[in-house]
């Protein structure tokens, strides 16, 4: 007892340690007076990479040459850029009117808790490093975004400084620039837009001037990396964006109207969604076989001339009246004969489940992430086969549909080059962590996916004015679709998911795939279904030398086709 006594007036009167305690307490205060002072106005906008994405291509998420902000500073490859950092923000303080960098800096230190409550990790900095990471890595930003303001017309080229001369270019061609734009746009390099706004209000007149000049140049920006060329969408505002990668989501990823959804009561008291347009199911409350030889009837009753009339005049008889009349949906599930019914269902439905199943899942259907089953959909060369028609459109995701009436699959025309599969990367990574809703953007990444299987479909995009590939070939741009299978979860988008629906439902019913599905299935790929298709015609013939044993055979024969040509007359 006394030695625990003794151990434990040692620690309590230890000084070092109660001065820890007490600097760790202030620091606690003074963090959360900071934080609830602000936490209105400033939410988590920088975010380290999902693990489920980052495994598959590191290098797409990874910066290569330039550590922009705190979360990648450390990594000695990146240490080659600092002098052309410090080189930029010698310039940038050159421009500087009536203050000083270090002034600047100083600036950032006040602001110190909105930049650390910007950033999803916890940041392991003095307050100083921030401030001058800050104003080191914005000064290299702005120095570097200068050459879209110039493209804009808004600035004179001879803004460009000689030294950004070898990492920037007006054309956007030089190897360098591009390794810049990909690492600048990355989730984990980016810094906030209100440190970018408050180091370039001192260069010009007016808080307003600055801000102009700032969109400028994110215009420029998006103009060069965005795959996508929305025509008449809303310019995106300063005071809205978060940073450079956040801007570029929402010129590209625009807020989604709500969709009307009706709610339906099935026969069995279930509900049901029912979107806009959406029609019944073809083949519902009726057997496959007896829908598809109803509707062959149908067409035959009204008719009444020819072979037809003749056909139906047949149908009169006895022996085949007594074959029409047998219980077929009872004999179909004799042993033996019920393997027919898998066969028949797959050729005269559209790909939808049988009887009984539909209703099995339907409920809080809409709740649940979709299955890897529900995002198949052909490719772009399987579906122009089937008849589907491309056209591009120049207004952007939300502009993807498919028309069942002229068989038309509408697409987004996109853009692909060097810089793509990173821009398309990080916009996803980006999304998946700031959405609370649809993942769109990951969802157009998984049907294109989807559709583009082969260099053939990319070819066939390509001519028709969809793809616009800049990169060496059509593996390329295949590979690069092929290889964004990846996200972080599977989701629902409405639109995205009616017009594969009904590109599904348009391509499954088509005769010529129905035929090679059945063909390749039932006929080449099922010895069962051969055999019994070979005893099934074995029985008939032995059926019909019976019937003949009884009947005239040739004399009813002649009858028939006496009939039929008679009624020709």
């Amino acid at each position: 007892m006394s030695s625990s006594s003794n151990q434990s007036k040692t620690i309590t009167s230890n000084p070092n340690i109660q001065n820890d305690e007490s600097k760790w307490v202030i620091h606690i205060q003074k963090t959360l007076e900071r934080e609830l002072e602000e936490e209105n106005e400033i939410n988590v906008s920088i975010f380290g990479v999902p693990k489920t994405l980052m495994v598959y291509d590191p290098e797409c998420y990874v910066p290569q040459r330039v550590a922009i902000g705190p979360y990648h500073y450390t990594n000695p490859e990146l240490h080659e850029m600092e002098r052309h950092k410090l080189d930029a923000a010698k310039i940038f303080q050159k421009q500087l009117r009536t203050i000083k960098l270090h002034s600047l800096a100083e600036e950032m230190m006040k602001v110190e808790s909105r930049i650390r409550l910007s950033y999803d990790k916890q940041l392991n900095l003095r307050v100083e490093t921030l401030a001058w990471m800050m104003a080191v890595d914005a000064s290299f930003l702005l120095e570097f975004l200068k050459v879209y303001a110039v493209k804009e017309g808004k600035l004179m080229a001879a803004m460009i400084s000689a030294k950004m001369s070898h990492l920037v270019d007006l054309k956007g061609k030089k190897s360098s620039h591009n390794a810049l734009l990909r690492d600048i746009i990355m989730l984990e390099n980016q810094i906030p837009f209100f440190i970018l706004r408050k180091m370039l209000q001192p260069q010009c007149p007016s808080p307003e001037a600055s801000d102009d000049l700032l969109l400028t140049m994110l215009m420029g920006l998006s103009k060069e990396l965005s795959p996508f060329k929305n025509e008449g969408s809303a310019v995106v505002q300063i005071a809205d964006a978060t940073h450079l990668l956040g801007y570029l989501f929402q010129t590209i990823v625009p807020e989604m109207e709500s969709e009307h959804v009706e709610i339906e009561i099935d026969e069995n008291g279930g509900m049901k969604e029912k979107k806009d347009g959406e029609e019944d199911e073809f083949l519902k409350n009726s057997g496959y076989v007896k829908s598809a030889f109803g509707q062959v009837w149908g067409i035959l009753k009204k008719l009444n001339k020819g072979p037809a009339r003749a056909l139906k005049r047949l149908s009169s008889l006895a022996p085949v009246k007594t074959v029409l009349l047998m219980p077929w949906k009872a004999i179909t599930k004799l042993p033996g004969l019920n393997v027919m019914k898998g066969p028949i269902e797959s050729l005269f439905s559209c790909g939808q489940k049988p009887d009984g199943d539909e209703n099995s899942d339907s409920k809080d259907n809409a709740d649940k992430p979709p299955s890897i089953e529900e995002i198949t959909i052909p490719s772009v060369t399987e579906l122009a086969n089937a008849g589907v028609r491309f056209i591009p459109t120049k207004k952007g995701i939300l502009s993807i549909e498919f028309d069942a009436k002229t068989f038309t699959l509408y697409l987004p025309v996109v853009t692909l080059d060097i810089n793509s599969e990173v821009v398309l990367r990080n916009l996803v990574a980006y999304e998946a962590c700031i959405a609370k809703g649809p993942l769109v953007l990951a969802r157009y990444t998984e049907f294109m996916n989807g559709i583009v299987d082969t260099d053939e479909d990319v070819k066939f995009l390509r001519e028709k004015g969809i793809i616009l590939n800049r990169l060496k070939s059509d593996s390329e741009v295949a590979n690069l679709w092929n290889g964004m299978n990846k996200s972080v979860r599977l989701t629902k988008v409405a639109f995205l998911d009616k017009t594969i629906d009904d590109v599904n439902k348009f391509y499954n019913c088509r005769w010529n795939v129905k035929t090679k599905r059945f063909m390749r299935s039932y006929i080449f790929g099922s010895w069962q279904f051969l055999t019994l298709l070979a005893t099934i015609v074995l029985l008939l013939l032995m059926v019909l030398q019976s019937f003949c044993s009884v009947y005239t055979c040739s004399r009813f024969f002649n009858d028939v086709t006496i009939l039929g040509t008679n009624e020709q007359n």
